[in-house]
């Protein structure tokens, strides 16, 4: 296909990358509202404690973010297309096992197979629309590309509350499979292959150290929580081995090659500033959103449908705003729309802090709504960044980089907030186990869910346990905000210092050297 029919199709090829984006994004956000009914006991759903129902988030997200830059150089290597449709097959076929799971640790397994067709999907969409696009046009093509982000955000919570109110839960999962036939068959008609005429050779020693030092490191964080005891020898020696084949991935990296991550891209600190940013966002973010669904249908009692629906000022948000973001950074510039962003961002986790089982369900419509607002003017501008700060037959690249950051940043987010949320909620429902039997008080103090669904066993005795659980929450929650809210501040202090202000001209691809500038 020659360049400009490419180009006359851009934006109807935009749709079709942005509907393989969807399932992506869609699952993640599905699972948030499924977390509490997979949590509920056989048959209603697998009876997974809180450290499992965070390995089943996390399996997706570490394997997702390992094999992101190899994937992302096997579509610069065999064609963005091909290495597109491969992932969406593996994709819908994870899913459609993870549906049949029959314990946590298939379902942990078979969203690991998820996290690898993903991965394929991911950086080929941005890579595939950096080469239709040219490049006065992909700042636009990007903020519709973050506003799909949003469109997931809405429809997955939605989605799933509907088919948990109908269907079983493993019903999120299966609807993936009927979206993947469809963008397999879109794909194949209406997307162009393209590929690096100088691909990078894939790096297998870097891609095994960096999966293994992310697994080590998030297990040692995740077992800390849930035993309340981060002195524990164990999960200090998971952790110090994580941190040390890190160290080794990094080492290995910068004597390699042909790296997975070139770290000399890292040297410039606008790239660098923006990758974090989009670290620290996520992190603060994911962590938050796993425990806004144990309090919205634990402590307020809304159904998985409600829950979805109270989600949606986030998603409407972002929707609205991102594609509008660009505008905001002509006239602001790069570092002061993404600053005030993430000072947006921490400021809707401080408010988390302040709600309690009656505070009026509006107050938290507002927080989500300014938390997708903030959202929407980070990641349009620093994936404008990171995008441009490459060539464009690296694409591929670069996508993947800002993809595997998100994804770390994400999986960390969970692992450390949801071990400060465990460990919290332990040290507030301790005391009140007292009137379990021993056997069975570590068991209930892993999280709510636990403790509810232990109460509803012993009758009148197990129902003084609901108002201590909804208060131990309450207590577990504030304090998480806060470190996430802390989290948020840290990225806007990177931003500030090291993000350009107001974007050149736009100009032709000056090659590998040409980065976004302050005036």
């Amino acid at each position: 296909m020659t360049t400009p029919a490419v180009h006359r199709r851009r934006w109807v090829i935009l749709g079709v990358l942005m509907l393989s984006l969807l399932i992506v994004v869609l699952d993640n956000s599905i699972l948030n509202v499924a977390v509490k009914t997979i949590s509920t006991p056989a048959p209603t759903g697998l009876g997974a404690t809180q450290g499992e129902l965070e390995w089943a988030i996390n399996s997706y997200t570490l394997v997702f973010a390992g094999l992101l830059f190899s994937a992302g150089l096997l579509g610069d290597r065999l064609g963005r297309k091909r290495v597109l449709l491969g992932g969406l097959v593996v994709f819908g076929i994870g899913s459609a096992l993870a549906a049949s799971s029959g314990s946590p640790a298939e379902l942990i397994a078979f969203r690991a197979v998820m996290g690898l067709g993903a991965a394929f999907v991911m950086p080929a969409t941005l890579a595939v629309l950096m080469n239709v696009f040219e490049r006065e046009e992909q700042p636009k093509a990007i903020g519709i590309w973050a506003g799909g982000v949003g469109l997931a955000i809405a429809i997955g919570p939605i989605t799933g509350g509907v088919l948990l109110d109908h269907f079983w839960w493993g019903s999120v999962f299966l609807i993936n499979v009927p979206i993947v036939v469809l963008a397999v068959g879109l794909m194949l008609w209406l997307v162009p292959d393209s590929r690096d005429p100088n691909p990078g050779r894939i790096d297998p020693v870097g891609v095994v150290l960096s999966v293994v030092g992310l697994v080590l490191l998030v297990y040692g964080i995740i077992k800390g929580g849930q035993l309340a005891d981060f002195t524990d020898a164990t999960v200090l020696a998971t952790i110090g081995a994580g941190l040390a084949v890190l160290v080794a991935f990094v080492v290995f990296e910068k004597r390699s090659s042909h790296p997975s991550i070139d770290v000399t891209y890292f040297r410039n600190k606008v790239f660098s500033a923006a990758i974090a940013a989009i670290a620290l966002v996520f992190f603060a973010l994911m962590g938050v959103t796993f425990f806004s669904v144990f309090y919205t249908q634990s402590v307020r009692g809304y159904s998985p449908l409600q829950t979805g629906l109270l989600m949606l000022p986030l998603a409407v948000a972002q929707m609205v705003f991102a594609p509008r973001a660009r505008l905001v950074v002509d006239r602001f510039g790069y570092k002061a729309t993404t600053t005030a962003g993430l000072l947006v961002i921490a400021a809707t986790l401080a408010a988390f802090a302040t709600l309690e089982a009656d505070t009026p369900i509006w107050i938290l419509e507002v927080i989500f709504f300014l938390m997708g607002t903030g959202m929407a003017h980070i990641m349009t501008p620093v994936s404008v960044v990171i995008m441009q700060a490459l060539p464009r037959e690296k694409a591929g690249s670069a996508s993947a980089l800002s993809n595997t950051f998100r994804q770390v940043g994400g999986a960390l987010g969970i692992a450390v907030l949801g071990s400060v949320l465990s460990t919290a909620y332990r040290g507030g429902i301790e005391d009140s186990l007292a009137v379990l039997p021993a056997g069975l008080r570590h068991t209930a103090g892993e999280s709510i869910e636990a403790t509810l669904g232990v109460a509803a066993k012993f009758g009148p005795r197990g129902e003084a346990l609901v108002g201590p659980a909804h208060d131990a929450f309450l207590h577990a929650m504030h304090v998480t905000a806060l470190w996430g809210a802390g989290v948020a501040i840290a990225g806007a202090v990177v931003v500030a210092l090291f993000l350009p202000g107001r974007p050149t001209v736009p100009q032709k691809e000056q090659g590998e050297q040409e980065l976004v500038t302050a005036e």
